[in-house]
């Protein structure tokens, strides 16, 4: 596999990010020596690695920003011909435990979501996945108005957890950020508290954006409509 060099600024990482616009995964990987999965059933997070690994991404699996120096997180985001996502998008592993007194200003998420590298992939269902078309990359940090939004959600989700509640959230809460199972298997448990203070397993929880979120994004930043 070759490597790449680390972007030394965000304006190099964009540039090297809309110069892969236009371009299919197939082609990507082959300048990489990456190998093409035939379906990413057991391989989900294959795009976004494939497109760390061709920006010069380094934080790895560690709990920062993709690039750390920059500051800057990268989604791939699937989205079909008419620009629409595909499904909702994957922030973070949520904590279940220890969030007595936890505020959005430090959270996790929110570190991970101060500034993000957009790339939108065409990525229909009937595309072999060599020949899925990287779109325009744009980067995004939130505004007042879409932070509050995220800030209010975690607030909602992180509130009932903490109060035991965790079995009881569904993809319904939440305006524009859902919890739900992350997990490779049914087998992979972690703890949580339930609403008697007591300890129990349960599947690890994710945060994701909403489609409706991201739709929004798309059609600001590139006037999907």
């Amino acid at each position: 596999m070759n490597s790449i060099n680390i972007p030394t600024n965000e304006a190099e990482l964009l540039e090297r990010a809309q110069n892969l616009a236009g371009m299919t995964l197939g082609e990507i990987a082959a300048s990489l020596n990456i190998r093409v999965p035939k379906d990413l059933k057991r391989e989900k997070g294959w795009v976004g690695l494939l497109l760390e690994q061709m920006l010069g991404a380094s934080a790895g699996s560690r709990p920062e920003p993709d690039f750390p120096h920059l500051g800057v997180e990268l989604k791939s985001l699937p989205i079909n011909y008419q620009g629409k996502p595909l499904e909702t998008t994957f922030v973070c592993v949520a904590p279940l435990t220890g969030l007595v007194g936890a505020q959005w200003q430090t959270s996790h998420i929110r570190n991970k979501m101060a500034r993000v590298l957009w790339v939108p992939v065409i990525s229909e269902r009937e595309i072999p996945i060599a020949e899925r078309i990287v779109g325009t990359p744009f980067i995004w940090s939130p505004s007042p108005e879409e932070e509050q939004l995220l800030a209010l959600d975690w607030q909602e989700l992180t509130d009932m957890i903490v109060l035991g509640n965790v079995e009881n959230i569904h993809g319904k809460h939440g305006q524009v950020l859902q919890l739900r199972p992350k997990a490779a298997n049914s087998q992979v448990k972690t703890q949580a508290f339930n609403r008697h203070g007591q300890p129990f397993l349960t599947l690890p929880r994710g945060f994701y954006l909403k489609t409706n979120f991201t739709q929004a994004l798309l059609n600001k930043y590139l006037r999907v409509n």
